[in-house]
């Protein structure tokens, strides 16, 4: 099953390291099958109050997610970005193509 790196990003103060950042990051992906789903953009706000930039990365499934947050290479760059910006980085698992909102219930009494 997919798993996702979802970055949410604000208060970024572009400069040198965060250039330097995403200079080096896809580097870091491409060993582990990471690529851009989302990468910042202007939302269409629908409802709530939204500020920053969304980043979503698509593995091939939780194991290869963690593996690329815990490599040397990405913690080589990562105090570039949390040096330059505020947010939070998550790393989930996706569903498969036949997911119902109901299949949360499942797992709602564990």
């Amino acid at each position: 099953m997919p798993a996702y790196a979802v970055g949410h990003i604000r208060n970024v103060v572009m400069g040198p390291a965060l250039v330097e950042y995403l200079e080096r990051i896809d580097e870091t992906l491409e060993p582990f099958g990471g690529h851009y789903v989302i990468h910042g953009g202007s939302p269409e706000v629908k409802e709530g109050d939204w500020r920053g930039d969304l980043i979503v990365i698509a593995f091939p499934d939780r194991e290869h997610a963690n593996a690329w947050y815990a490599s040397s290479a990405y913690q080589a760059i990562k105090k570039l970005r949390s040096d330059n910006s505020q947010g939070e980085i998550l790393l989930l698992d996706g569903v498969d193509a036949g997911h119902k909102a109901t299949d949360v219930l499942i797992h709602a009494g564990e």
